[in-house]
């Protein structure tokens, strides 16, 4: 059985990697995009289980993006976990997302929401 996948689509180094070990400790095989534009360009063909989706993106925002995950009929099941720092657009998005975790996110917090979800 193939483990569910899950894309981090976040530009910063050192947060991808961090949210890709809390999602591999949970089970999930990961991929990280650090570019909005190549993260659209993955969603044409490929359905995560979780896309980890931080707002403030090179080359397009993450606000369109989760505009055109809501969108696709093929990506209605994907889980979408937005992150930012910016409360106001948070609560923007609020009901567009699944879940939005305001940044500073911990290893921790991220660990147990991974076990969470490959439990489900």
């Amino acid at each position: 059985m193939s483990k569910p996948l899950a894309l981090i689509i976040e530009d910063e180094a050192d947060l991808s990697e961090i949210y890709s070990k809390a999602l591999q400790s949970g089970g999930f095989e990961t991929m990280a995009i650090r570019d909005g534009k190549k993260a659209l360009e993955h969603l044409a063909t490929a359905s995560p289980n979780v896309i980890i989706l931080d707002l403030h993106l090179p080359h397009m925002g993450g606000a369109s993006i989760l505009q055109h995950i809501r969108s696709n009929e093929r990506l209605s099941k994907t889980a979408v976990i937005v992150t930012t720092a910016d409360e106001r657009q948070a609560e923007e998005l609020h009901g567009q997302a699944d879940l939005i975790l305001l940044k500073p996110v911990s290893l921790n917090q991220l660990r147990e929401l991974a076990n969470r979800m490959a439990a489900s």
